[in-house]
């Protein structure tokens, strides 16, 4: 079955390639979608791709990357659109 989490970290998530690190997971997992470093310290995501997949990301946001210390992942599910076509990270 195909889903969609937007999910927000909090934590030491900035500074420590959460985003390389997702990117790279999500890739790895056909999983499409995108992460953002937010300003007030916070790394937002969304996830589309198989339940299984997206489970495995979260489960992997809710450790990070060496170097990270994740505090609280709060993971909203909505409603899968297929309109997203690659993972990709923002800036700004």
């Amino acid at each position: 079955m195909m889903v969609r989490a937007h999910i927000l970290v909090s934590g030491r998530v900035q500074g420590v390639f959460f985003r390389s690190e997702i990117s790279y997971e999500a890739e790895k997992r056909g999983v499409k979608g995108w992460v953002r470093n937010l300003p007030d310290g916070r790394v937002e995501a969304v996830f589309e791709g198989e339940e299984e997949n997206v489970k495995e990301i979260i489960e992997f946001c809710k450790r990070g990357p060496p170097g990270a210390k994740v505090t609280k992942v709060d993971v909203t599910q909505e409603n899968y659109t297929g309109k997203i076509r690659r993972f990709e990270t923002r800036y700004g």
